[in-house]
């Protein structure tokens, strides 16, 4: 038996297995070093996952191409955006505060509604205006898909470390809830504009678009997932008083029922997505969920391990051969300029408009903020694959308005993603690093005098303490944290009661007590029996600061 006949026999080379490496390989170097890169570089798996998936995809090392896949390769990238999207809806509803779409319901409609609307109007004014080869009504098409907030890509930038310690809970909150809501509600514009297109009457159009996109899908498929939202929370306590369902099974609800679901809506023909986060807010609604999954990190487990297979399916996906194709009026320059139109004019206005009716906005910079982040990923993806098809297949050269928006919707829709996801996933790295630098560049002269006047024996890494202005603050962890400076120039944080302890002369082990040595020395009180007097001339207390990692 020759070589050849060898490698043919045993080496068995199929889209399949290359798909499973590759993934799976991207998990498994991206764990090895993922509290490098989320918690001190702020680059998440969507970035990074997405570079993975260029580098392996069809324009560069040629090993990972999904539209080699046959016909079906449509149909395969629906299903991989729909899995994804409905365990990430899901998982968002869960964890959402008990009662929270009834509680922000005024602040949801004026995030949700007014902004979707005018940044659809305003985008397909702008195609309308940069590509000639497209038709008004073909250009609401595409600024369908680019309408809804991608709520993968939010998660993962508001659940961040950044985010957590810079950005407000409640806006940090209401972003996820409106990304959820405003994902499953692209529907209801989409099915317009489809209709226009695809109908010759459009009085027939508007009839489908209110009977078929608004009752049937959306509503109807909200019903649906909050029905099942409840009946799944009520036959849970149930098993739960009887004890017939342990620990785990709980946690795996969390996958199980997202997926049964979607399962049923799409068989019924209704919004899925929506009818997933309608599922997942009904099920948390009472806190009972929330209280037997407290702690359990199975939620963001499977949330990486989808988002992660996601992101690098959608870079080996970018069909970049494409992107500069005269004949269909695409070239590189009317890509750019719309995706910098998308940037500024398709959230920011509206929410600088409207925030003063959203309670949870309460400043002009925290609406610029949540303008900014309404990144565009797998929702745009999975709506602009719906769209083509329910779209004729083109022909070359196309020969109708309708070919010629099925030859160029996921071209454009895909670039905007593209830039979507370095400029949004890219933004808080940057954001980090410019606090990083004017944290430096203040305390440069301080750090430098703290050089000078630290003891012998304090370690060299106290010198690299950074000091943050409590006008940053945005959120505590339940601790009254004051700063001892204990005759240093560079500040260390510890609680209230520990420095009372130092002020009365209680012994301390470990080098935290070397570093405090020359406090009791140096204090200018007398200790005449009361500790509060040694506690005002000793302790210099300071406005509330938060806790920061080193």
């Amino acid at each position: 038996m020759s070589l050849w006949d060898l490698q043919t026999h045993f080496c068995q080379i199929t889209d399949s297995g290359v798909a499973y490496m590759v993934i799976g390989g991207f998990i498994v170097m991206f764990s090895m070093v993922s509290l490098l890169v989320k918690q001190r570089l702020y680059i998440n798996e969507v970035v990074l996952g997405t570079a993975c998936g260029i580098i392996f995809g069809p324009y560069c090392a040629n090993v990972f191409n999904p539209r080699s896949w046959g016909g079906n390769t449509n149909t395969i990238t629906l299903e991989v955006m729909r899995i994804t999207l409905a365990a990430g809806l899901f998982a968002i509803g869960v964890e959402l505060p008990r009662r929270y779409m009834a509680e922000h319901v005024k602040g949801l409609l004026f995030m949700v509604v007014p902004t979707m609307a005018f940044g659809w109007i305003i985008v397909a004014a702008v195609i309308f205006a940069i590509f000639p080869t497209l038709n008004f009504v073909s250009s609401l098409v595409i600024a369908a898909c680019l309408t809804p907030t991608d709520p993968i890509i939010s998660a993962a930038i508001v659940g961040g470390k950044f985010a957590i310690q810079h950005v407000p809970l409640n806006l940090r909150r209401i972003i996820s809830a409106e990304s959820a809501a405003n994902d499953g509600l692209a529907y209801p514009f989409l099915s317009l504009s489809i209709y226009l297109t695809t109908e010759a009457s459009r009085r027939v159009a508007i009839g489908k678009w209110f009977l078929v996109g608004w009752l049937y899908q959306v509503i109807l498929g909200t019903v649906i997932g909050a029905v099942l939202g409840i009946c799944f929370s009520f036959l849970l306590q149930f098993s739960h008083r009887k004890n017939f369902v342990d620990r785990e099974s709980y946690i795996a609800q969390y996958l199980a029922l997202a997926l049964f679901t979607i399962g049923i809506v799409r068989t019924l023909g209704s919004d899925d997505l929506l009818a997933a986060f309608a599922a997942g807010t009904a099920l948390g609604w009472n806190g009972h969920f929330q209280h037997q999954v407290e702690g359990e990190m199975f939620s963001s487990v499977i949330d990486l391990l989808l988002n992660c297979g996601c992101f690098v399916y959608i870079g080996a996906w970018l069909p970049f051969n494409m992107y500069d194709a005269p004949e269909l009026g695409i070239t590189p320059w009317r890509l750019v300029v719309l995706f910098v139109a998308v940037l500024v004019l398709r959230r920011i206005p509206p929410l600088l408009l409207l925030y003063k009716w959203v309670p949870e906005i309460e400043t002009w910079k925290e609406a610029l903020f949540t303008g900014h982040f309404g990144p565009m990923g797998v929702g745009a993806v999975f709506v602009s694959t719906l769209a083509v098809m329910e779209l004729p297949a083109p022909q070359s050269p196309p020969q109708s308005q309708a070919e010629m928006l099925s030859a160029t919707l996921q071209t454009i829709v895909s670039f905007v993603v593209l830039g979507s996801i370095i400029i949004h996933g890219l933004s808080i790295p940057f954001f980090s690093l410019s606090h990083t630098i004017g944290a430096r560049t203040l305390s440069l002269t301080r750090t430098w005098t703290s050089r000078k006047v630290h003891p012998p024996h304090a370690p060299e890494w106290l010198n690299l303490v950074r000091r943050f202005d409590e006008s940053k603050d945005v959120e505590r962890a339940g601790w009254d944290y004051k700063v001892d400076h204990a005759g240093l120039t560079d500040a260390r944080v510890i609680s209230q009661d520990e420095a009372v302890e130092k002020a009365s002369g209680h012994p301390e082990l470990g080098p935290a007590a070397m570093l405090l040595s020359d406090f009791a020395t140096t204090s200018s009180s007398t200790i005449n029996g009361s500790t509060e007097a040694v506690k005002e001339d000793s302790v210099q207390e300071i406005p509330e600061v938060r806790m920061h990692s080193f």
